[in-house]
């Protein structure tokens, strides 16, 4: 009997969906991979984490997690108390000890230019606000070596994190004890590059990605590099 591929477990971050992948489905698709995009719900880390820790239950066989930026955060909360999970990939994501927030780690070294891009806050029922970036300030933010067209959609169809999210401290994180690989672009101006390289160090990453020129979307621009990266993970299982 072949041995089973892993599930590919794909979570986006804030102010994406789990369209943002669809790049990254089709080629490991392609390669005979399952492949699941979580839904993240962009609530608060603890909360976002037991979401994707249910889904984890449900799939039999090892799984390969992958967080994009915030989704970092989760991923490595989800992890935790699964042992079919076999590999973590950080896609220009956060990798947080615990204590640590998006918010911190993104202002440990100089470089986000996120903060003037946002829309204003849009106020909720419990007092908290949704952050959105401004459509317009989108596609050179955001997402600078997609195509603006389809930039645009991305804008339009952009999902909200909550401001607490962001700055809500993670807890224990599953890559002190499950291997990691690391993949982000040296033109990401979302999280500095600088502090990504720092996080994959401090992860003991297996291999880190560096995509030249790359935005904070490398699994939209560079959708078969971050699917190559995923089944390397997935080989090793």
């Amino acid at each position: 009997m072949a041995e089973q591929k892993p599930t590919i477990v794909l979570v986006h971050g804030a102010f994406a969906e789990s369209s943002s992948w669809n790049g990254v489905v089709k080629d490991l698709e392609a390669d005979g991979y399952s492949v699941v995009g979580a839904a993240n719900p962009l609530r608060g880390v603890k909360a976002d984490a037991q979401t994707v820790s249910s889904l984890l239950s449900s799939i039999r066989g090892p799984v390969v997690l992958v967080g994009h930026s915030y989704g970092g955060s989760v991923i490595s909360g989800a992890a935790l108390g699964h042992d079919n999970v076999k590999a973590l990939v950080f896609v220009s994501a956060f990798a947080p000890e615990a204590g640590e927030s998006a918010a911190d780690l993104s202002a440990k070294f100089p470089g986000s230019t996120l903060a003037p891009t946002l829309a204003p806050p849009v106020e909720l029922a419990d007092g908290g606000h949704d952050l959105y970036i401004d459509q317009a300030k989108f596609h050179e933010q955001f997402a600078a070596d997609v195509p603006k067209s389809e930039a645009k959609l991305m804008a339009a169809s952009q999902r909200p994190i909550a401001e607490a999210a962001l700055k809500e401290p993670a807890g224990a994180p599953a890559w002190k004890d499950i291997p990691s690989w690391f993949v982000y672009g040296d033109a990401d101006k979302n999280i500095p590059p600088a502090v990504l390289a720092w996080m994959a160090e401090r992860a003991g990453s297996k291999e880190t990605v560096v995509v030249k020129r790359g935005s904070h979307v490398v699994m939209v621009s560079h959708s078969d590099t971050v699917a190559r990266l995923i089944e390397k993970a997935a080989a090793e299982h």
